[in-house]
């Protein structure tokens, strides 16, 4: 066995065991740290298979922005750990079969293999030298000429979900403290200060100094 066979099978190994805390773990902190290291474990077997756009991709967008942004949400949004798990056992079948379903068809696609995919570049067609050969360009030449379209509805659909997120994000909230900056800057002193007239009263004098001025008068 080759280094190469070896640290394939140490990232596989680590990727399923970050894979399974991912789902078992309790906290919803570690699960997202988790699924960093599952992140991080793919984008090395990438590397070994010498598709280092799709492992620097995997990288920089999923680890340096998307999974920070997750792990922030779930700290701020305090999610309450017993009203979730209640549901568990009620949508388990059904999440049993979905989970078998994906499995199968997993196993249907792995045992019938991919026979048009040719590893080569001359197999392919490319026509180039393998040396000149880069994965990197053929793969933006694919996606900016005959994949154009799915590339634009996908970012449309991108584009869409943000501008939803940022909506649901600053709707109208009860619990807000939030404060109108115009309302303050005309704000007036008759809206905050009432003067209400009193009549004037008198003190009485204190009892004990009364009796102390009788006592000394005696």
């Amino acid at each position: 066995m080759d280094y190469q066979t070896g640290f394939f099978y140490l990232f596989a190994a680590v990727l399923l065991f970050a894979a399974y805390r991912v789902v078992t773990a309790r906290n919803p902190v570690h699960a997202v740290l988790y699924l960093m290291l599952a992140f991080s474990q793919a984008a090395a077997l990438w590397l070994l298979l010498k598709a280092e756009f799709l492992g620097i991709t995997l990288v920089l967008v999923y680890l340096g922005a998307v999974m920070v942004l997750f792990l922030f949400v779930v700290m701020m949004l305090d999610i309450n750990i017993d009203s979730v798990r209640k549901g568990f056992w009620k949508n388990f079948p059904l999440a049993a079969i979905l989970g078998g379903l994906v499995a199968a068809e997993l196993m249907v696609v792995l045992w019938a293999g991919f026979p048009s995919i040719s590893a080569s570049p001359d197999a392919a067609g490319v026509g180039v030298n393998a040396a000149d050969y880069s994965n990197t360009r053929e793969l933006g030449l694919l996606l900016y000429t005959e994949y154009l379209y799915p590339v634009e509805v996908a970012a449309v659909i991108l584009l869409v979900a943000m501008i939803a997120a940022i909506a649901l994000t600053l709707r109208q909230r009860k619990d807000s403290k939030a404060i109108n900056p115009s309302l303050q800057v005309h704000v007036r002193a008759s809206d905050r200060l009432v003067v209400v007239p009193m009549a004037a009263t008198q003190k009485a004098p204190p009892a004990a100094s009364n009796e102390a001025a009788e006592e000394g008068k005696a």
